[in-house]
């Protein structure tokens, strides 16, 4: 059966379609069947970072299509292993049918708390309106050197009602470079970073895994 997977946000700028690209290259080297649906048809991020991939001629293939709207995304579901459904940079109705069609949703943010607010208020306004609380998840990006504001940032999100990935991304130009030259986090040339993105990636392979296991119980 395949898996879809959202990521959705109520602000732009806060790694959503970063995240994506991360999650999506990952299975796609485990081999699986993988695409993305860029749902931000204004923008195309992540249409356009496939451009990017492709010139390069970078492994794996990690295939990009735009897509108006969920429903529409969802027609070609049953060709792939893994659909990431990359939102829009503002939540629209459109944000609620994403988390009602994937197993999990992905709602990144910074941890300040202009970032963490509205990410919360928005999980709270998809929980209402029928989304598990159980099939959303916070990652934290644009972390910096401060233990505390991250451990702060936690803490907001746990007691709002929430998971969270414990691994947090680092601000760093290294991401935004790969980003540039169509590469994930996950491809940066500092193994480190790669190690960083590979624990988020890995947390959120994991809590799909749990879900998947619960499913066939």
């Amino acid at each position: 059966m395949s898996v879809v997977i959202g990521f959705v946000s109520q602000k732009g700028g806060v790694g959503k379609s970063t995240l994506a690209r991360l999650i999506a290259r990952e299975y796609a080297a485990a081999g699986w069947h993988v695409k993305i649906a860029d749902l931000d048809i204004q923008q195309g991020t992540s249409f356009n970072w496939q451009a990017r991939r492709l010139q390069r001629g970078l492994e794996p293939a990690v295939p990009v299509e735009r897509f108006g709207t969920v429903a529409q995304a969802l027609k070609v579901v049953a060709a792939y292993d893994l659909l990431v459904l990359d939102g829009p940079p503002h939540a629209t109705m459109g944000t609620l049918h994403i988390a009602e069609a994937s197993r999990l949703t992905v709602l990144p943010t910074g941890l300040a708390l202009d970032d963490l607010e509205p990410s919360v208020l928005l999980a709270h306004e998809l929980v209402r309106k029928g989304v598990p609380a159980s099939r959303l998840v916070f990652v934290f990006t644009r972390a910096g050197d401060s233990g505390a504001e991250e451990d702060e940032a936690k803490a907001y999100v746990r007691q709002a009602g929430y998971r969270y990935v414990d691994a947090a991304l680092p601000e760093k130009v290294a991401y935004r470079r790969a980003s540039d030259e169509g590469r994930a986090l996950s491809e940066t040339r500092f193994a480190s970073l790669n190690a960083k993105a590979d624990a988020v990636a890995q947390a959120l392979i994991d809590l799909i895994t749990e879900q998947q296991q619960e499913e066939a119980a």
